[in-house]
């Protein structure tokens, strides 16, 4: 019998300020993304810029 688990998680980002909060909001609809997108799209950045 096989279970599905389903999680949420909820993330909590302090920004230093509001500048760079609207920095990021604005990369994020310019790219048509949610903010779990946005963060998914920063990982795979650093997984290809960093070796392993």
């Amino acid at each position: 019998m096989w279970f599905m688990c389903y999680c949420m998680v909820e993330v909590r980002i302090e920004f230093d300020d509001d500048e760079q909060y609207e920095r990021l909001k604005e990369l994020k609809t310019h790219r048509g993304l949610t903010w779990k997108g946005l963060l998914l799209e920063g990982e795979k950045k650093v997984r290809e810029d960093t070796p392993e």
